[in-house]
C-alpha cells in the first residue's frame, strides 16, 4: 500500500521517508478509532527536542508517556526492566533486540539514527544542558563538547518547536518538560534577530 502510494504521488528523498511512520499512524489511530483504545506516541525527549519524529506519523496519539524522558534513559530502564523480571525468573518483556540493536527510525533500508544525529549519550547531554540547563552554545562548548555540534543540536532543538506544539501531552519527569515549561516562538525566523 505504501509503495503504490509513494509511486503515484512521485515522491522521493524525505517525503517518502515520512510516508511510511504516518500510514503507520493513520492505520494506528484507524484502530483506536474502531476498538475504542487511546494510542500512545512513541517519541522520546531526545527525539522530540530535534525534532526526529513524523507529525502524523509517530506523533500520533492522545498521550506521550515518554515524551520527557531522554532516549539514553529508555535504554537504561528498559535494561532495568528486564533485569528485574529475569530476577524473578519471568521472560524479560522487552525484545532484548530492541535495547541492543542501533537505533533506527527504519524510514529506508539500513537507515540509522547516528545518519543524522550525534550518539544518544551525546545528543542527551547537549539537550540536557541546552533545555533543561538553560546554557548557550558558548557555555555548553566551553564544558569541552564540539563546537559544530553544539551549534547544529541548538539550531535542531529551536526549529523543532512547530512539531513539539502539535505534540499530545505526558508526563513531566524532568526540571523543563517541552510545553509549559520551555515554549519558543514558531514563527517570523526570532533567532535571527536575537
Amino acid at each position: 500500500m505504501v509503495d503504490a502510494f509513494v509511486s503515484a504521488m512521485g515522491l522521493t528523498g524525505l517525503a517518502e521517508e515520512n510516508v511510511q511512520a504516518r500510514v503507520r499512524g493513520t492505520t494506528l489511530m484507524a484502530l483506536s478509532n474502531a476498538e475504542g483504545h487511546l494510542v500512545l506516541a512513541t517519541g522520546n525527549k531526545s527525539e522530540l527536542a530535534v525534532g526526529y519524529s513524523t507529525i502524523y506519523g509517530d506523533a500520533v496519539g492522545g498521550f506521550a508517556p515518554i515524551k520527557d524522558v531522554p532516549k539514553s534513559l529508555v535504554w537504561a530502564i528498559a535494561r532495568w526492566r528486564n533485569a528485574v523480571a529475569e530476577a524473578r525468573g519471568d521472560t524479560p518483556p522487552i525484545p532484548s533486540n530492541s535495547i541492543s540493536k542501533p537505533p533506527s527510525a527504519e524510514l529506508r533500508p539500513g537507515q540509522l539514527d547516528t545518519d543524522s544525529l550525534p550518539d544518544y549519550d551525546v545528543l542527551d547531554a547537549v539537550i540536557h544542558r541546552y533545555v533543561d540547563g538553560d546554557a548557550g552554545v558558548d557555555e555548553i562548548v566551553a564544558e569541552g563538547f564540539d563546537p559544530e555540534l553544539v551549534r547544529r543540536v541548538a539550531q535542531l532543538v529551536d526549529r523543532a518547536e512547530w512539531k513539539r506544539r502539535q505534540y499530545p501531552p505526558g508526563p513531566k519527569i524532568s526540571l523543563k518538560s517541552f510545553g509549559k515549561d520551555r515554549r519558543l516562538p514558531i514563527t517570523n525566523r526570532w533567532r535571527e534577530f536575537v
